[in-house]
């Protein structure tokens, strides 16, 4: 049995378990671990499992593990938590973030007290208006890969789905998409959305923790984008997600090309505590 010292955060609804290395020298992950101490029930409780470990040439190198275990997707609102409790840690320089998540150098700063910005790269790749089946009807539905991939399936576009947002079976839609062929063999992030008086309202099915979640921060990013061009809508874009607790989306546009995105929004601690594992 491992006694491990952690932290629980919060970005805007989207909680992480964060482990510093160097204060469990003796701590390995795998797994059955990552699945254990995400557990609600018998473990502490969060979407992914997040540790920070020294680097000589950056601030932090950040590691990313969804509920199930899985690796390799960037989570946007996870960063943020990782950029604050590196702040609280004293590894930054002037309330500035230069780390590693998954092999990349990303950036990102404290902006205020309460809200941290972090800067994605470009999106891989966007794709307007194709269909995908779920609940028995073709949807209109969107794509866009910004670190992790996802489908955006606004409200507006579908008068089939005969459901206001609030009132959407996200876990239920989300899933049928999520392993649709189309997506395979990695699967597939999936967001739903409804613009309102210039704001987009989302709720996301995350893979990886396979139920609905508070907040997804790729998600909000994605979903911006596509609304961006869908909806005209205007930067920084405000989003809503299921929490409430707004993110903001901000980016230029050159030459057709996205430059300068960032995601701006909450990262608290919630609770720092020791489980024996």
């Amino acid at each position: 049995m491992v006694k491990i010292i952690f932290t629980k955060m919060s970005g805007a609804g989207n909680d992480f378990v964060v482990i510093d290395k160097q204060q469990n020298p003796n701590l390995t992950i795998d797994e059955g671990f990552v699945k254990q101490i995400c557990n609600r029930r018998n473990g502490v409780g969060a979407d992914g499992l997040i540790t920070i470990d020294n680097s000589i040439e950056h601030n932090f190198v950040m590691n990313y593990y969804n509920a199930d275990g899985s690796t390799g997707s960037l989570c946007a609102n996870g960063a943020r938590c990782a950029i604050r409790f590196a702040s609280f840690a004293g590894m930054l320089d002037n309330n500035r973030a230069d780390f590693i998540s998954n092999g990349v150098e990303f950036k990102g700063e404290v902006t205020s007290e309460s809200e941290v910005r972090f800067y994605l790269k470009s999106p891989k790749k966007i794709k307007y208006h194709f269909k995908v089946k779920a609940n028995g009807k073709f949807l209109n539905a969107h794509y866009a890969d910004t670190g992790s991939p996802h489908v955006i399936i606004d409200i507006n576009e579908n008068e089939g789905l005969l459901y206001s947002l609030d009132e959407l079976p996200v876990e239920k839609l989300g899933k049928e998409v999520r392993y649709l062929p189309e997506f395979a063999p990695d699967g597939t992030n999936v967001n739903f959305v409804d613009v309102k008086k210039g704001a987009l309202h989302i709720r996301t099915y995350e893979r990886g923790v396979e139920a609905e979640t508070l907040a997804c921060g790729t998600g909000s990013v994605a979903a911006a984008l596509i609304c961006y061009v869908n909806h005209k809508l205007s930067v920084p874009i405000e989003i809503i997600p299921k929490s409430n607790e707004k993110l903001f989306v901000n980016f230029d546009v050159e030459n057709s090309k996205v430059k300068n995105l960032s995601l701006t929004g909450p990262a608290k601690v919630v609770f720092t505590g020791e489980i024996k594992i």
